[in-house]
């Protein structure tokens, strides 16, 4: 399997487990309606285990621009390939919106609330304050990044790119479990570009009836507080280092 097809396939699933526990917990009529919080954060930590097992061995299992972008600005890859990772994750990711739509089609017709309806596809701010909505991202991302580039030694002059897979699945499922349990009641916890921006996307293009806007005012948010965070991340890292 190449890396492309690695981060596509796993970024998919991720995003398909991730996004339809909370269509499960938030969309009337389904099985797992009013499940809370602590079965979306958990539902999710597993999500990105999943996918980081099936992505792994193959590409380090990134699944994330904001974990691409810390390989960057580490030289550990070339602009080229970390374009190619965001591709796949951003397809894998509106891919897997789709699919979360029509699992849960009749559902989302019986569904008058508009939030709870995009809720299922992309992240919004509980109460909407964008300075601090933007650092909630900042700091979830820089847990997430900062934790990683520890648990796998990063090893500034070595050749290894550095991703979730590297630091195992079931460390780097803690890691995202806390930060939604703890920092993401805020924000959703986007903690990745992709996750949102992409599913955000097949949101505004599905014929979804009484549907909320794309909101641009704060679709860049969830797009620039993790690579804001990211990049912090390295540069603490390398300052220690």
């Amino acid at each position: 399997m190449t890396p492309f097809i690695a981060e596509l396939i796993g970024t998919f699933t991720m995003v398909l487990l991730g996004n339809s526990v909370v269509a499960n917990v938030n969309l009337e009529k389904t099985k797992g309606k009013g499940g809370g919080w602590i079965v979306i954060t958990t539902a999710w930590a597993l999500a990105v285990y999943v996918g980081v097992v099936i992505a792994g061995p193959y590409s380090d299992a990134h699944l994330n621009p904001a974990v691409t972008l810390s390989n960057l600005a580490l030289s550990k890859m070339s602009l080229v390939d970390s374009g190619i990772y965001m591709l796949a994750q951003m397809l894998g990711a509106m891919g897997a919106a789709f699919l979360v739509w029509l699992i849960h089609k009749d559902h989302f017709d019986a569904t008058e609330d508009a939030g709870i309806k995009q809720a299922a596809f992309c992240t919004a701010p509980a109460i909407r304050n964008l300075p601090i909505n933007l650092l909630a991202e900042i700091v979830g991302t820089f847990i997430l990044i900062f934790a990683i580039l520890h648990f796998t030694d990063a090893q500034i002059d070595g050749s290894t790119t550095v991703g979730m897979g590297s630091l195992g699945a079931i460390p780097v499922a803690f890691v995202v479990w806390v930060i939604g349990l703890s920092l993401g009641g805020t924000t959703g916890y986007a903690i990745n570009p992709a996750r949102d921006l992409g599913p955000r996307i097949i949101h505004s293009l599905l014929p979804i009836k009484n549907k909320a806007g794309f909101d641009i005012g704060y679709a860049w948010v969830p797009v620039m507080g993790p690579v804001m965070g990211s990049l912090l991340a390295v540069a603490l890292y390398l300052i220690i280092h």
